[in-house]
């Protein structure tokens, strides 16, 4: 098959979601894309099944699991075509959901990625929270969506129907531009999980790109598949990686402030754990910055290899004040001018 664009689903232990959503995909996207599973070393029967019930489908077996960052890696390194979209296994697709999104990125090449709206499988009348219709990150480092604000998600009612410059698009359903996504060495493996997507659309802005949220293409999430949201491990992975992804991407004339700012917030937010009975959650911040500090001479040698610059789209403001104090819940009570 000879197609522009290859749909790639990562999959670990997600057979009930192959089940439930792996036929939609296929049959909503054939005009355009080749779908593709790459399994990273699932440990129950979902190679089996897919070779029993697929067996048209390209399958590439990871040999072993080393996270949604290695794992599109390796894959995507297998595949040869002009643009990849990173799917998530627990995701329904729509009709006509990969056009708009091909159009987009095929009318301006400074465009780099883009996501579509992200809407929750449970209830579709809501956005999803990883991802909605599109995400940001405050001054320092605190990633939010529009559409979602901390645990506020906001019911869809077309405020959100224009195409939109955002940040960061969704690893949860993100089209990139393949050459783009190897040029830059794709998603950091040291993250394993979490942030990934956010470090590398903020390489790509990094090179003067754009990221946008595509309205015209809708798909249904149901998110937590494979940590839920009270995790201690996710936890870690979050503190951690954001860290990770401010110390490597950060202009110089923010740096030290926003770093040392964070390392003290970090620790309140440890406290504020602990205070409310996580103490796993406690433990997890003091095991992501111990971390931090081991791996500092590694991501100096990442930083000085991207050489970051001041991007746009940043929010200027600190979002944990926008929200716990002055109660802006939505994105549209943000001052636009604060995103230049």
């Amino acid at each position: 098959m000879n197609q522009k664009v290859a749909v790639v689903i990562l999959n670990f232990n997600g057979k009930r979601f192959l089940e439930r959503f792996l036929p939609g995909v296929i049959d909503r996207s054939k005009e355009i894309a080749e779908v593709i599973v790459a399994d990273n070393a699932s440990t129950d029967d979902s190679v089996d099944f897919l070779k029993t019930n697929f067996p048209e489908i390209r399958l590439i077996q990871n040999p072993t699991n080393g996270g949604f960052a290695a794992g599109y890696n390796r894959a995507l390194k297998l595949i040869d075509t002009q643009y990849y979209v990173l799917l998530n296994s627990d995701i329904e697709v729509s009709e006509g959901w990969l056009q708009p999104l091909l159009e987009l990125l095929e009318s301006d090449t400074q465009i780099a990625a883009c996501q579509p709206k992200l809407l929750s499988f449970a209830d579709n009348a809501y956005f999803e929270y990883a991802g909605a219709a599109g995400g940001f990150i405050d001054k320092f480092g605190y990633p939010f969506c529009r559409g979602r604000l901390f645990q506020h998600v906001e019911k869809d009612v077309g405020q959100y129907d224009d195409l939109f410059e955002v940040f960061w698009a969704s690893g949860a359903c993100m089209f990139v531009r393949a050459d783009l996504y190897h040029k830059f060495g794709g998603l950091d493996s040291d993250f394993f999980a979490h942030m990934e997507e956010i470090d590398f659309c903020w390489q790509l802005k990094n090179q003067g790109f754009k990221i946008m949220y595509c309205p015209n293409s809708v798909v249904y999430h149901i998110g937590g598949g494979t940590l839920p949201k009270n995790s201690p491990r996710k936890t870690y992975l979050n503190f951690r990686n954001n860290l990770s992804m401010l110390y490597k991407n950060l202009p110089p004339s923010f740096f030290s402030y926003v770093i040392i700012t964070r390392l003290f917030l970090d620790g309140v937010a440890s406290f504020k754990f602990l205070i409310e009975g996580g103490v796993g959650d406690f433990l997890a911040v003091l095991r992501a910055h111990l971390h931090f500090y081991r791996k500092l001479p590694a991501l100096r040698a990442k930083r000085r290899i991207i050489q970051p610059k001041n991007v746009t789209r940043v929010f200027k403001k600190n979002i944990v004040i926008e929200y716990f104090i002055k109660k802006k819940d939505t994105f549209d009570q943000f001052d636009q001018r604060f995103f230049s």
